[in-house]
């Protein structure tokens, strides 16, 4: 099983790993920090490199326990000890958009009750899908109000991992209408914006609410009777 580096540090930009398994232009690693995507989020990119050749990885996969990093050529054999490097300015902006989602979902649920039914997000944007049975501008504007007072707040963003049954002890843990966790996973990782939003999520975050900078909301949509979809962007983009 590769032992998931990001899990407990969003920030690490570089890490030494042992090719695990190596299949044609793809290997596992015995640990990674590239993000394999999941939860509308991203997988990362970058590169593994093996003294004086290197190599990009295209994209990081999860299969099962494994993640497979694809490659632009030939993997490495097993046994080699291999350098990791994802774009780190990639990832964080990745880490601010997602983090900004969990703003705007910690506000939606708090003042409106309303639980997450969708969600995406690319580079700088995302959108969330609620469970409301009206949206309007005047709402729209009040939401997005209330979201960047959130990221004024400075509030820390705590990652934590917890056994299963511990972890849903937690009251609204699951915010989403269907809970998506298999029942194989054992362990829960929770990210908490404290005073705001505590929720299971295994993407990557800042550390603190005020990274995510000013949040705009550009639009919104109706997707069905009690289905309401708002999309956000990052006013700063660098």
């Amino acid at each position: 099983m590769t032992e998931l580096l990001y899990m407990t540090d969003s920030y690490l930009r570089e890490f030494e790993a042992v090719v695990a398994k190596s299949k044609g232009n793809r290997v596992v690693l015995d640990q990674t920090a590239f993000y394999p995507g999941g939860g509308g989020q991203p997988e990362d990119t970058g590169t593994l490199a093996v003294e004086d050749q290197t190599w990009q990885v295209e994209q990081a996969k999860k299969k099962g326990p494994d993640i497979w990093h694809h490659l632009n050529a030939e993997a490495p054999p097993e046994g080699a000890k291999v350098l990791g490097l994802f774009r780190s300015d990639r990832r964080y902006k990745l880490m601010r958009t997602h983090t900004a989602l969990h703003i705007l979902c910690g506000v939606v649920w708090r003042d409106y009750g309303a639980q997450v039914t969708g969600g995406n997000m690319k580079l700088g944007a995302g959108r969330m899908d609620f469970e409301f049975e009206s949206m309007s501008k005047e709402l729209v504007e009040e939401i997005e109000e209330k979201i960047n007072i959130e990221v004024e707040a400075s509030r820390d963003v705590e990652i934590d991992i917890l056994p299963r049954d511990e972890a849903f002890e937690i009251p609204d843990l699951i915010r989403t209408k269907i809970n998506l966790l298999p029942r194989s996973i054992q362990e829960v990782r929770t990210v908490n914006v404290k005073g705001l939003d505590l929720q299971a999520d295994g993407g990557t975050h800042v550390a603190n609410t005020s990274e995510v900078g000013p949040i705009k909301v550009v639009d919104y949509e109706s997707k069905g009777r009690i289905n309401k979809r708002i999309y956000i962007e990052l006013v700063d983009q660098e």
